[in-house]
């Protein structure tokens, strides 16, 4: 199979989704799911104690899906590591063969499940990516010599939807010039403002997959509004799903509705099923988009 860098260089529209690590040993769940999606995704997230759940760790599902020839994208957060701990985990992951990695600041753990865990934000998201490009010259960045360095393909977040736009693009040129080589965006259900928003990455000259929550329901739409910012779901779309008879298959038509408009916007999409990884097959055909070639 090809690399993910190998798969943004082709100019392909690109297909990833992100599966959650189990909250124990058992990680058969989760590559069961990259097994059955493979013909249709062309990468896997594995989130890092997404929502401030502790979870395993992300490197060893990374490495289970490299095993079976399935690309894994390793996210890396600040929330609970130091700038020592991240380092030791980027070099880890880089000596079993991961070497995309997703950084962002990630979730305060106090949103979670270990309420008294205390935060570390040692670093942000940007030092993250200027210790990767550090780490992959060859020393730490306390500036001490590596044995061995590894090659990284480091990728970032950003929000189309930000309050503040010019802000949210100067982030991301700051991500860029940082070493951030692609970009998985928050959930996008505007598509008009969403080409406004790639109107203005068009000189940083990397890749962009636009993000995608499941909608489920209007409850779950309008709970979205409410809770993350920089997500807007339209009323229109609100009033469709409010109105459906059969809510799961009026989502999936939506989904692959909105996908579809974002073919040629973006270099990709990033679809964020909660749950529902066994329907994406199902929503990319209505996109359209037909499986993956497998080698």
């Amino acid at each position: 199979m090809p690399s993910f860098a190998e798969t943004l260089a082709s100019g392909k529209f690109v297909i990833t989704t992100e599966l959650t690590p189990p909250k124990g040993t058992d990680a058969r769940d989760l590559v069961r799911k990259a097994e059955s999606l493979k013909p249709w995704v062309d990468a896997f997230n594995i989130t890092d104690s997404a929502g401030g759940i502790m979870t395993m760790a992300p490197i060893a599902p990374a490495k289970m899906l490299r095993d079976l020839d399935i690309e894994p994208i390793m996210q890396m957060t600040a929330s609970a590591r130091n700038r020592m701990a991240i380092q030791s985990d980027m070099l880890a992951a880089a000596a079993l063969g991961v070497r995309t990695m997703l950084f962002m600041g990630g979730d305060p753990p106090g949103t979670g499940d270990h309420p008294d865990a205390k935060p570390v934000f040692d670093l942000d998201a940007i030092s993250l990516l200027t210790t990767a490009a550090t780490l992959a010259e060859g020393k730490d960045i306390a500036g001490h010599a590596l044995r061995g360095a590894p090659s990284l393909l480091p990728g970032a977040v950003a929000n189309p939807g930000s309050t503040d736009l010019d802000r949210e693009l100067k982030r991301m040129q700051e991500k860029v010039d940082a070493g951030a080589r692609f970009f998985q965006t928050q959930a996008v259900y505007d598509v008009p403002a969403f080409e406004k928003f790639m109107d203005g990455t068009k000189g940083m000259g990397v890749p962009v997959l636009a993000g995608y929550i499941i909608l489920k329901s209007g409850d779950m739409a309008r709970r979205l509004n409410a809770t993350l910012p920089g997500v807007h779901v339209p009323e229109s779309l609100i009033e469709e799903l409010d109105a459906a008879s059969d809510k799961a298959a009026k989502s999936l038509e939506l989904a692959g509705r909105t996908i579809a408009e974002l073919m040629g916007k973006s270099q990709g999409v990033h679809i964020m099923a909660i749950g529902w990884e066994s329907r994406i097959p199902e929503l990319l055909a209505n996109a359209g988009i037909v499986e993956r070639a497998v080698t």
